[in-house]
């Protein structure tokens, strides 16, 4: 791998970078020429051998790896309490997400709570801690990774469902209120990705892919290539954007012939 002009860095900080998706965007980020620091939770090794993996291939970026929990408001409140103290960050990804599966009807509210407090709180807490000086910068670019379920219904999906649809709303509000001072928001929503979030329905998949117009899962990279670009001057006039990235998921009939 070849390393990007360094000549204007700009900081970046992703949450749920260790894997999945989430390594993906740090990876294409780091390649793109960003300074990225990057949370995770219960990833440390994946999270040290990326850190040293893109030090290497890219010595004059600032890859960092923290450890954070987002199920837990008081780390948060402290993670966001110490980046005060650190230099401001252009942008923002918020990646990290916690799947619950349950029927609407029967959900565990403890569970759904938790759902919600990484998925949904967690990101008002995170974009709140940086917005401020990215709009007092008048610039700045904040990404939600969030889901095409919140979008479409989908069977035992209600508190994953209801968390993404909450970021969503919110993604858009932030946006109008952040956007005359140079700062966008924007949310992706992938359809089904090949990560190890996927693993607990390898039955189901030949089903799945059956009604994904391409035919095939999307690969981790194919989704983290949308966020240099809505990080990027060129996507300036993009705000309260949703972005699908499902293989024509989203766009489809439901019921075929």
């Amino acid at each position: 791998m070849a390393a990007a002009d360094t000549s204007a860095r700009r900081r970046v900080l992703v949450t749920g970078g260790a894997r999945g998706l989430g390594r993906a965007i740090v990876e294409t980020l780091a390649g793109e020429g960003y300074d990225v620091l990057f949370t995770y939770n219960a990833s440390a090794a994946p999270a040290e051998a990326l850190v040293a993996e893109l030090a290497a291939a890219y010595p004059q970026a600032a890859i960092e790896a923290r450890p954070l929990d987002l199920a837990s408001r008081t780390a948060v409140e402290g993670f966001v309490a110490a980046l005060d103290d650190e230099a401001p960050f252009y942008g923002f990804v918020h990646n990290a997400g916690l799947p619950y599966d349950s029927l609407a009807a029967v959900m565990d509210q403890a569970r759904a709570e938790q759902c919600m407090q990484v998925n949904f709180w967690s990101l008002t807490r995170l974009a709140g801690g940086v917005v401020r000086r990215m709009t007092r910068a008048r610039a700045g670019r904040i990404v939600v990774v969030g889901s095409v379920v919140a979008l479409r219904g989908s069977i035992g999906n209600a508190a994953y469902a209801a968390s993404k649809a909450a970021i969503l709303g919110y993604t858009r509000t932030l946006a109008m209120e952040t956007a005359k001072r140079g700062v966008t928001v924007n949310y992706i929503a992938p359809g089904f990705i090949d990560t190890d979030m996927m693993a607990p329905y390898a039955d189901y998949r030949q089903k799945m892919e059956g009604q994904i117009p391409v035919g095939r899962f999307a690969t981790p990279h194919e989704i983290a290539a949308i966020v240099p670009f809505l990080l990027s001057p060129a996507a300036s006039y993009i705000t309260g954007a949703v972005v699908p990235v499902d293989g024509g998921l989203t766009a489809a009939m439901p019921v075929h012939r």
